[in-house]
């Protein structure tokens, strides 16, 4: 009865990756739905009030580029290193702290924001370029009352040096290492 129990504690324990379908279902409900659906809804060329130009133009696209190259190359962390999705409903199973985490706490969050300001600079929309910044502001304070302590709860000790030593937003230059 004690090996059948310890198995089944094993097993359960286990760390199953989701399939690529609830990564898909993921990124469909939450970044599809920030950057594109609501900045579809939002979006009037009739108020166009950032200069209309080929300048404003590029900037976008420096903007947009590497935030779609951040925010996918997060999302690829998540699922082979943190054995899990960007969704709170299928959390990832490890602290995820390599790559561009060992420079800033949130960087797939930083990349939704770039392509939204890339966005908002490509169609001269101060409607995007403000809800970007509702975006940016409603995931500060999602991080700060829920993500984080959920974070210490599921990591305890591990996530506390790491949030300590890693700012949340502006990456810092020197990366972030564990104490050995």
């Amino acid at each position: 009865m004690k090996i059948y129990l310890t198995y089944i504690e094993s097993t359960t324990t286990l760390m199953h990756q989701p399939s690529l379908i609830k990564h898909l279902r993921d990124i469909l409900i939450l970044p599809f739905t920030v950057t594109v659906i609501a900045p579809w809804f939002i979006y009037n060329p009739q108020q166009d009030t950032i200069p209309a130009n080929m300048l404003t133009k590029v900037m976008g696209l420096l903007f947009l580029a590497p935030g779609v190259l951040l925010f996918f190359y997060t999302v690829f962390l998540f699922r082979k290193k943190g054995k899990g999705t960007l969704a709170p409903w299928t959390p990832t199973q490890k602290l995820v702290i390599t790559g561009p985490y060992r420079y800033c706490r949130n960087p797939m969050i930083t990349g939704v924001f770039f392509i939204l300001i890339g966005e908002a600079l490509f169609f001269h929309s101060l409607n995007i370029l403000i809800w970007a910044f509702i975006f940016f502001t409603i995931n500060t304070v999602y991080f700060i009352v829920k993500e984080e302590p959920d974070l210490y709860k599921r990591f305890g000790e591990e996530y506390k040096d790491y949030k300590e030593k890693v700012p949340r937003w502006i990456p810092k230059m020197k990366p972030y290492q564990k104490d050995s």
